[in-house]
């Protein structure tokens, strides 16, 4: 099997969930060829990396094109299976070949379940979520491609959204603040314990639908899938679409005065308490540590 792993870039450096891919592709045994996508000046990224990938994969003669699960991967993923006669899967967690045909395990209905499928034409095209994989602890030679093909559309202008320096795919450690955080002015204690703690900030939907954080940062399936080292959940219930968004956290603490509440069954550690006067205490005691 020959792989084509695409390598996206922020800032240009390769995001991490883009480096796992080498792992996938070393899990199934595939000959992989990594490549990367110059910016077009005035094209849609999208556009650009749709053909300039679909291009090299038919050159090369890839069996399987993997992607990151970000926001742009999983929109090129089917475009880039429609361009090569391939099938495509979005999100996947495990990749696996039986027979000769690959089969691709992905979570449904909010993370409550996974099915595994099985791709039935001779190339696909998938788009992997981060943290199913480890990093490599090497990166091979990495090929940058351009595309000089006809624009479909033209970008006119580019609106930075507010927060969107915050890379919590890559964060090592994250505290998340919840609906009950109670309110914005509380939120500011996430904020200051991520700060000690060299992290980043992230909120659960009604945390955003508040207003309270740009929705770059908000975390569930709906939002950012996250895998930090350290994942300090404030005030969040645990609903199924956030867990399914942060559950790949190597260790989680879980903050809330609700005992009962599901966070608990997935947390390391668990405090049952008025976030309120918890993170304060905490604050201080990390501080007290890193003097």
């Amino acid at each position: 099997m020959k792989a084509l792993i695409f390598v996206e870039k922020k800032d240009g450096s390769p995001v991490g969930a883009s480096l796992e891919l080498f792992s996938a592709a070393q899990a199934l045994g595939a000959e992989a060829v990594a490549v990367s996508v110059a910016p077009a000046e005035g094209a849609l990224m999208e556009d650009v990396i749709t053909d300039a990938v679909a291009k090299k994969a038919q050159e090369c003669g890839a069996d399987l094109v993997l992607l990151a699960a970000t926001p742009i991967g999983k929109l090129v993923c089917a475009r880039i299976a429609a361009r090569i006669g391939a099938g495509s899967v979005n999100d996947a967690i495990a990749l696996a070949c039986e027979d000769g045909k690959l089969q691709v395990t992905r979570p449904v209905y909010g993370g409550t379940i996974q099915e595994t499928l099985q791709v039935e034409t001779k190339a696909a095209v998938v788009s992997v979520r981060g943290a199913s994989y480890p990093a490599p602890e090497t990166v091979p030679d990495i090929e940058e491609l351009s595309s000089d093909a006809e624009l479909r559309a033209k970008v006119v202008e580019l609106i930075a959204e507010a927060g969107e320096a915050v890379n919590l795919e890559d964060a090592k450690v994250i505290v998340t603040g919840g609906r009950g955080i109670g309110s914005e002015e509380n939120l500011g204690l996430c904020k200051e314990l991520a700060e000690v703690l060299g992290g980043a900030v992230g909120g659960t939907r009604p945390v955003i639908e508040n207003g309270w954080l740009p929705r770059v940062q908000q975390v569930g399936q709906s939002g950012k899938i996250v895998a930090p080292e350290l994942y300090i959940a404030c005030g969040v219930s645990g609903a199924t679409q956030h867990i399914s968004g942060m559950s790949g956290s190597k260790y989680i603490i879980a903050i809330n005065k609700d005992e009962e509440a599901p966070i608990f069954s997935i947390a390391d550690l668990g405090i049952v308490g008025d976030v309120k006067k918890i993170l304060p205490l905490m604050i201080e005691e990390f501080r007290k540590k890193k003097a």
